[in-house]
């Protein structure tokens, strides 16, 4: 989705790889804490822009392409979760961003959450929307089976926007990133997280249950949740109103 009320800019992040982000900065709030939504497994900023328009009203908000997806650089080899999340920090310090809050949205919170335990002088706090991965569903079966369950409340509009993202990642690309998002352990992570931390799930997430949300809240120790009514996994994208007044109070 194409947002004209949001500002395009490329920067080259750790010396190698252009990355391109949007923003949205109200006037008078470029020096307020940044949020910055950072994009799940094999897509990319396409179905956080939405939220950036909404939010960018309040913060300065931002979203990112990570590299090896939409409009930033391929590098030739799939990135790990590591360089993934790497590459996320060097972008926050190419755009001389000051320590932010990192919204990440399904495999974005496994990201978001070890950038703040590996770099926490660039975290200022978390929200984790829909956070991946349950330990129950860490095969491709039962993670295919959830993600089936959850697309029936998932906005058609949604549809292209994945063909599009698969498309420029690539298949080799997003099956390594699936894979990633399946062996990574963010529950061994989460109790090293020290800046504040919201947990946020969609009612009728079925990505994420309610005990996994549940855990996740207990692990960190700075943390508290928040359900969503009436909303599935992507509530960025499917109701991203709903989620602008639980982030501004927060951040």
């Amino acid at each position: 989705m194409d947002r004209t009320d949001l500002e395009r800019r490329t920067v080259t992040a750790a010396g190698r790889w252009p990355m391109t982000g949007w923003r949205r900065v109200p006037p008078g709030g470029r020096h307020s804490t940044p949020v910055v939504c950072v994009h799940g497994a094999g897509v990319s900023s396409r179905e956080l822009r939405p939220l950036v328009a909404a939010l960018g009203e309040h913060l300065p908000a931002w979203t990112v392409d990570l590299p090896g997806f939409g409009e930033s650089a391929k590098p030739p080899h799939p990135l790990d979760l590591p360089g993934l999340a790497d590459a996320l920090v060097s972008w926050l310090e190419a755009e001389e961003l000051p320590p932010a809050c990192l919204v990440g949205c399904s495999f974005g919170c496994q990201l978001a959450v070890d950038a703040a335990v590996r770099h926490p002088e660039r975290v200022r706090s978390l929200v984790l929307v829909g956070p991946t991965v349950d330990p129950r569903a860490r095969s491709w079966p039962r993670m295919i089976g959830r993600w089936l369950r959850n697309s029936v409340r998932e906005s058609p509009r949604m549809a292209p926007l994945n063909v599009a993202d698969y498309r420029d990642a690539g298949l080799r690309r997003v099956v390594a990133t699936f894979q990633e998002a399946m062996r990574d352990r963010p529950e061994d992570k989460m109790p090293r997280v020290a800046v504040p931390v919201l947990v946020v799930r969609g009612e009728y997430d079925r990505m994420v249950s309610q005990d996994w949300a549940e855990q996740v809240t207990r692990l960190i120790p700075r943390a508290r949740l928040v359900v969503v009514p009436g909303m599935p996994h992507m509530i960025p994208f499917r109701g991203p109103q709903a989620l602008v007044p639980v982030i501004t109070d927060f951040a």
